[in-house]
């Protein structure tokens, strides 16, 4: 079925579905390969397909071109290896949460209204539930997605400025190889040769494709028509989408505290995309 034919609201929800699908595939494989293992199989995978479709023009690029690009490089490679190594420890649902403060601060920040002041508060409370209650979140997990969510802020910023430097998605492209390379030490040191057997290799590649080529494809497709505050209100679902595929999948279930934590995060998301001021936050390569 063609995608014009499918309702851009569904084509966003589609693409959320598929990225949770996608971490979840790669937490189940943890016991097999570490975290940043499985970031470098995933980044190469987009890498090479987005370098075959933009085939970006590098050559006699003035260094103003390739400072933002840079940046939203190194952005999304730590943006990646944080996540993964924070829902290593502690449930996707709460780190894709927690990890919502970076954009969520950004969107503040970029508001010139004082009441949205109170998103962030209502967040921040939201984060701060996760760790109340019985059942307290692994600490480094916890850190690891708040830093996950500081680099999500630099990746948006990052984006913006190279997408005025680069045509399409040429920047992201190079961006994408750049986070690979940065990457790709850490992951062989850990990883080894298991990046070399062809099982892991494979299931990479799947994650590749659900993480990054599937939901940043659809999204593109979908803000053809979908108004930017419609896009983010549907991206502010991300984490109960996350938390659901994980019960599903890894059955991982949250606690009713840690389900009213993720429903005040979801309404500040959603208060914040409503600001029209908000910056946009582009999708997560």
């Amino acid at each position: 079925m063609s995608t014009a034919r499918i309702s851009p609201v569904w084509l966003v929800l589609i693409g959320m579905l598929s990225v949770q699908f996608g971490a979840a595939v790669s937490k189940d494989q943890f016991g097999e390969i570490p975290p940043v293992g499985m970031v470098f199989l995933r980044l190469i995978t987009s890498s090479l397909i987005l370098l075959a479709f933009a085939r970006p023009r590098v050559r006699r690029r003035p260094l103003t071109d390739w400072r933002p690009v840079l940046a939203l490089g190194f952005a999304l490679g730590a943006m990646n290896w944080a996540f993964y190594e924070s829902f290593a420890r502690i449930p996707l649902g709460v780190a894709v949460t927690i990890e919502f403060a970076g954009p969520l601060l950004l969107a503040a920040v970029g508001s010139r209204r004082p009441r949205d002041l109170v998103w962030v508060g209502l967040a921040a409370l939201g984060i701060a539930l996760f760790g109340a209650g019985p059942t307290k979140v692994n600490a480094v997990g916890f850190g690891l997605a708040l830093v996950a969510g500081a680099c999500w802020a630099l990746y948006i910023l990052s984006t913006a400025a190279t997408g005025r430097r680069w045509a399409g998605v040429e920047g992201l492209a190079v961006a994408s190889s750049i986070a690979t390379l940065a990457i790709a030490p850490f992951a062989v040191v850990e990883a080894g040769e298991r990046l070399l057997e062809p099982r892991l290799l494979a299931l990479g590649a799947l994650v590749g494709l659900l993480s990054s080529v599937i939901p940043y494809s659809l999204e593109m497709v979908a803000l053809r028509t979908l108004p930017a505050r419609v896009f983010g209100i549907l991206m502010s679902l991300e984490p109960a989408v996350a938390a659901l595929v994980a019960a599903v999948l890894l059955s991982e279930w949250l606690t009713p505290l840690q389900l009213l934590a993720i429903a005040f995060v979801t309404a500040a998301s959603v208060g914040a995309a409503r600001t029209e001021s908000a910056p946009e936050a582009p999708p997560r390569d």
